[in-house]
C-alpha cells in the first residue's frame, strides 16, 4: 500500500473516533466503499478459480447452484451504486459470471439490465446496466446477437437521443465497444433473402445517426471503425436494391404479357 493511502487509512479510522457525528459518518461511509471495491474485484477472480468446473484456472471447491443462485441476485441489486469506481467493479463480476451462466442459467440477466436502463430517474442503475452491457459485448457471437439487437437497441436509442450532460457522461466509456459491435453488424455484405438482417441494420443505423446529432465530438475519434463497414452496408445494399427493382419489373412485364396474351385469346380479331 502506498504511504499516501496508509495516510488516508489512517485519517479515515482517526475521523471515526471522532466526536462530531457528521464526521464519524462520513468516515464510517469512505471506509465502507474503499472496502466494497477490492472485495468486487476479489469476487471477480474468484469466480475464474471457482466457479465452472473444467475451465483453465478452475480450483476447487466449486460455488455451489444455490450461492450462485444468491450472488447473481446480490450483484445485480448493487449495479446502480452511486460510487462509480464500486459500480465498474460489480459490472466486472457480473460479466464474469455471464461469461459462463448466460444466458442459459442466467435467463433474467438482460431483463433486469434492460428495466434499468429504462428507468430515467436511476442514472445510478442506467450507468452500471450500460457499463455491464459493455463489458458483455465482448463475448457476443453471431448466435447472440440477432437475438439481443431488437430489445436491447431501442433503449440505446432512446438514451442516445437525449443530449444531456449526464448521458454524454454515462456514453463515454461505451462507445468503443457498441461502435466495435455496430461494425461487426454492419461489416458483411447485406442479404437479399434475410429481411432479419436488415431490421438489425436499422437499428444499428438509427443509433449512429442519434450518436452523430447528439454527440458529435464524442463520436469523432471512436467513428473511424464503423466508416468502412458502412460503407460495406451501403455498397451491398445498392445491389440488393437494384435486384428486387429489376426483379419487380420483371413481374410486372410478365403480367402485362399474360393480359396481352388473355385480351389476344378472347378477341382474335
Amino acid at each position: 500500500m502506498a504511504d499516501q493511502d496508509q495516510q488516508w487509512l489512517l485519517n479515515c479510522l482517526t475521523a471515526t473516533l471522532d466526536t462530531s457525528q457528521e464526521v464519524r459518518s462520513f468516515a464510517e461511509a469512505s471506509l465502507n466503499q474503499a472496502s466494497l471495491q477490492p472485495a468486487a474485484v476479489l469476487l471477480k477472480q474468484f469466480v475464474k478459480k471457482h466457479w465452472q468446473e473444467g475451465e483453465e484456472n478452475f480450483e476447487h471447491p466449486v460455488v455451489s447452484s444455490d450461492e450462485k443462485e444468491i450472488i447473481r441476485r446480490l450483484l445485480l441489486l448493487s449495479l446502480d451504486d452511486s460510487n462509480r469506481k464500486i459500480c465498474t467493479a460489480i459490472s466486472m463480476a457480473v460479466s464474469s459470471i455471464a461469461h459462463y451462466d448466460w444466458p442459459e442459467d442466467w435467463p433474467d440477466l438482460l431483463p433486469f439490465l434492460l428495466k434499468l436502463i429504462n428507468d430515467q430517474t436511476n442514472i445510478n442503475g442506467v450507468h452500471g446496466a450500460l457499463r455491464c452491457l459493455a463489458l458483455l459485448s465482448g463475448d457476443l457471437d453471431d448466435t447472440v446477437v440477432p437475438k439481443l439487437v431488437p430489445v436491447l437497441f431501442p433503449c440505446l436509442h432512446t438514451i442516445v437521443s437525449s443530449p444531456q450532460t449526464e448521458t454524454s457522461n454515462l456514453m463515454m466509456p461505451m462507445l468503443k465497444p457498441w461502435m466495435d459491435q455496430f461494425s461487426t453488424i454492419l461489416e458483411h455484405p447485406v442479404q437479399s433473402e434475410d429481411p432479419d438482417d436488415w431490421s438489425i441494420r436499422m437499428e444499428v443505423l438509427k443509433c449512429l445517426n442519434q450518436f452523430v446529432q447528439n454527440f458529435p465530438s464524442l463520436t469523432e475519434t471512436e467513428f473511424k471503425v464503423v466508416v468502412g463497414p458502412l460503407w460495406q452496408t451501403f455498397v451491398s445494399s445498392l445491389r440488393v436494391y437494384e435486384l428486387s427493382s429489376v426483379e419487380v419489373q420483371m413481374i410486372l412485364m410478365r403480367e402485362d404479357m399474360t393480359l396481352m396474351v388473355q385480351r389476344k385469346a378472347l378477341n382474335p380479331l
